[in-house]
């Protein structure tokens, strides 16, 4: 009889459990895509903001911007052998 009850007992939480899964799991990944969407919104207000702020030129102002330094090949990898079909 106790083993009968146990195994019972364990259904009904499986299957409540179960129940009240399909009853909030829509409303709780509801709730996380709104954080995300404001979270991503805040991040790319910002950028935009900075973005702004970056073209905000004043007429005859002169900014120079840092090009970065160009890699040189090295020339020392060895030689190109072209190689031919032979029919």
């Amino acid at each position: 009889m106790g083993l009968l009850k146990t195994i019972l007992i364990i259904a009904l939480v499986y299957y409540g459990i179960k129940i009240i899964s399909r009853i909030f799991a829509p409303l709780l990944l509801k709730f996380a895509a709104k954080k995300a969407e404001e979270r991503f919104g805040g991040q790319f207000g910002q950028f935009q903001k900075r973005q702004s702020q970056q073209t905000e030129k004043k007429e005859g102002e002169i900014t120079i911007d840092k090009i970065p330094e160009t890699k040189t090949s090295n020339k020392n990898v060895g030689e190109y052998v072209d190689y031919e079909e032979i029919e």
